[in-house]
């Protein structure tokens, strides 16, 4: 019959390296505890922070066993490997919420846009740097755009004056970063804060 093809095998096995793959994918995150740990003799820290010295993994487990806590790997790199007898629960828990602060404390940065016309009044000019001021009053980058319509590109002079007269404007808050250039119909300027 045309047009039919005859099919292959309905099932098919994965080949070795996409196991390898599919293994590697699996490897465990975060710390190593418990029986993950598997490389002896490892050094040992108490739950007070006291070494207790080189011992077994066997060892070291019972010990944070009869203590009611985990056994943590902490310096999987060292030689031998650093484990701590900790309760790890409490450990995770603390660690979110040091990354809970960092994150809440940092700022992000961003680069907000205000556009211009080559012939802008004096009011909507005001306006609009004050707006940039504002945004940089908060600690974010300002990309100046002016926007050239129709035969106003035979003009750049025209624009480029309202974008210099932007600048001085905001000189006392403001510094260039990446001067004003021509980009296809729009003359763009980023100002960062001083």
């Amino acid at each position: 019959m045309r047009g039919l093809r005859e099919r292959g095998p309905r099932f098919c096995f994965p080949s070795r390296r996409s196991r390898r793959i599919q293994e590697t994918k699996q490897a465990p995150r975060g710390p190593r505890i418990n029986r993950q740990i598997r490389i002896s003799p490892v050094r040992v820290i108490g739950s007070d922070g006291a070494q207790l010295g080189v011992l077994e993994v066997d060892v070291a487990l019972s010990m944070a066993v009869e203590a009611g806590l985990d056994l943590v790997e902490v310096a999987p790199m060292a030689r031998p490997p650093v484990v701590r007898i900790m309760d790890y629960g409490k450990y995770k828990f603390e660690m979110a919420k040091q990354a809970r602060l960092a994150k809440k404390k940092q700022h992000v940065i961003q680069l907000k846009e205000v556009k211009f016309r080559p012939g802008i009044e004096k009011h909507d000019f005001d306006t609009k740097v004050n707006h940039a001021r504002a945004f940089i009053a908060d600690g974010n980058k300002v990309k100046v755009t002016l926007m050239f319509r129709g035969r106003q590109i035979a003009h750049p002079e025209l624009g480029m004056a309202v974008v210099e007269r932007v600048a001085q404007t905001l000189a006392d808050v403001a510094k260039i970063e990446t001067a004003a250039k021509l980009e296809g119909k729009a003359l763009t300027m980023i100002l960062t804060p001083r």
